[in-house]
């Protein structure tokens, strides 16, 4: 990572994701197989995951949020998306981080989300 990436003090870097990655759509339909119980949509689509880093190790880096910091299962969830994405065959590691910037809000959801929701 460059200097030129945006900080938060006292959060993780905030990156862009390894799109380009081999394994980065297995990740993400990972991620979409982990639902936050308040809330009948998975993580991806609400827009909780921030980034996906993936480095040529295949060694993967979630940075994710919640939809509030008072979230019954924020000790949980970083341990789901972890397990979640394990068994991804290659994968090597895998860290999930947890921000509060930016927070979540509902403007972050795919249209997918929001058409499951009645948004739309």
């Amino acid at each position: 990572m460059n200097d030129a990436s945006p900080k938060i003090e006292g959060a993780p870097l905030i990156a862009p994701s390894s799109t380009d990655h081999p394994l980065y759509d297995q990740v993400v339909e990972a991620c979409r197989s982990v639902y936050d119980p308040e809330i009948p949509v998975n993580i991806y689509d609400l827009g909780l995951v921030y980034t996906l880093d993936i480095n040529d190790e295949n060694e993967v880096r979630v940075i994710m949020t919640l939809t509030a910091p008072g979230c019954p299962v924020a000790g949980e969830m970083p341990g789901w998306v972890a397990e979640a994405i394990e068994p991804i065959p290659g994968v090597k590691q895998v860290d999930v981080d947890l921000t509060w910037e930016p927070p979540w809000g509902m403007d972050m959801m795919s249209d997918e989300a929001r058409l499951e929701l009645g948004f739309m």
